[in-house]
């Protein structure tokens, strides 16, 4: 049928006066439109139809990879085959007497289902990867770097076979070749290589995960990991900037990792204040005594004083010479309040490492340290607890008869001038 309706409209063009050249001319130019017509119509009913139908069925279905497979564009990039054949097959038709321009359709939709191929796997991966983020242990085992890699593989086997259809060459013939192209090779995807290794013993050794605190003073990297890849680390700063650092740069060089401490469930206050050392001085009875009335420290100062007095009275010292014996200090008595203190507080940890200790005095006076584990992790809150503690610390020192060591200001100068 379709023959005959083609030898009757050439026929008909041949009365009406034109030539067998633009006679083949006219009829391929119609045809080629109709194809394309015909090509963007199968496409849109096959869209609308085959799509609409599996949109209706993902919608329904209680699993989610398949709602993942299909936003992903699975299933929309398949169906762009359909007006592939359409044209294939109608232009063997449409060129039946001319072998060249047939050979030529035929390279080009080869062509063209490796590049959709790519496309669909490309979507197919994307998909997969979705999908297995959706489990909690992809977390501890962040595949991104690999699938980039089957990727990297996926489009250079696809770039070799459409170069063996151009040339008209066997693959082997290209793959042959990479050998004398090894260390060009080698050089252009160093870092690509470099990347592979190191995402590999990231992954295998924990030493990364997506979430992680991580901080790397020396690419001004400090904050959360949000993404690992096969090149590059993505952080984001606490201060919302993104810092990238190689792949390969994690394994090469050092770096804090905070999952210890956020796995802990504390976080650590390392603080100190410095005490100006004239303000240090032994206990005397009516410092005991206001030191008594503070709640906390009432019952220490009764068990302390007692067991002291013993001592005392047991080796006969004298006590009208203050280096006899054994006798309270205030910055002793201060700092059995601070850990007193911080014991009774809701927001430290006392089954962690609990230490309010002296550190070696400087010319800046002696410093008493705190060093113990807050409850609250988030910078906020912990920010907010520790400066609630030496808010305390530092309004109450003066209740001990100690001072703060501070350098003197130009207002100290002022008045030491007017006096």
């Amino acid at each position: 049928m379709a023959h005959k309706i083609d030898f009757l409209f050439a026929e008909w063009l041949k009365i009406i006066g034109m030539s067998d050249m633009a006679i083949i001319w006219l009829k391929s130019g119609i045809y080629i439109i109709l194809m394309l017509i015909v090509a963007y119509i199968a496409d849109r009913l096959t869209k609308k139809i085959l799509l609409g139908s599996l949109k209706k069925f993902v919608d329904h279905s209680k699993s989610t990879w398949d709602d993942i497979m299909y936003n992903k564009g699975v299933f929309n990039r398949v169906v762009h085959v359909v007006p592939a054949l359409i044209i294939f097959y109608v232009s063997h038709f449409i060129f039946k007497e001319y072998e060249t321009i047939l050979v030529i359709i035929r390279s080009s939709f080869y062509i063209y289902l490796i590049i959709l191929g790519i496309f669909v796997f490309d979507s197919f991966i994307n998909a997969l990867h979705d999908i297995y983020n959706q489990y909690p242990f992809s977390k501890n085992r962040p595949i991104k770097g690999y699938i980039q890699v089957v990727k990297i593989f996926l489009y250079f086997i696809g770039i070799i076979v459409i170069l063996s259809i151009l040339l008209n060459k066997s693959p082997v013939y290209f793959l042959s070749g990479l050998g004398a192209l090894a260390a060009v090779l080698l050089l252009v995807f160093k870092d690509t290589i470099l990347g592979f290794v190191a995402s590999i013993q990231l992954s295998a050794n924990k030493m990364v995960r997506i979430g992680d605190w991580i901080s790397m003073p020396s690419h001004k990297a400090d904050g959360t990991v949000v993404e690992i890849s096969l090149n590059t680390v993505k952080v984001q700063n606490w201060d919302k900037t993104i810092s990238t650092i190689p792949t390969y740069a994690l394994v090469a060089e050092s770096f804090n990792n905070w999952r210890g401490m956020e796995e802990s469930g504390g976080r650590r206050i390392k603080r100190s204040i410095n005490i100006d050392m004239k303000s240090i001085k032994f206990c005397t009875p009516e410092m005991l005594e206001k030191y008594k009335k503070i709640k906390i420290l009432s019952d220490y100062i009764q068990t302390k004083k007692k067991k002291l007095d013993e001592y005392n009275t047991k080796n006969n010292l004298d006590n009208s010479v203050l280096v006899n014996g054994r006798r309270m200090t205030n910055i002793g008595t201060f700092r059995k309040y601070i850990e007193l203190y911080l014991h009774e507080h809701p927001k430290i940890h006392d089954n962690m490492t609990f230490l309010v200790r002296q550190l070696q005095p400087t010319e800046k006076g002696l410093p008493i340290e705190i060093y113990v584990f807050s409850k609250d992790q988030e910078w906020a809150k912990y920010e907010a607890l520790q400066a609630d503690i030496f808010d305390h610390i530092l309004a109450i020192i003066n209740e001990f008869d100690l001072r703060i060591f501070q350098n003197p200001t130009g207002n100290d100068f002022e008045k030491l001038v007017n006096r």
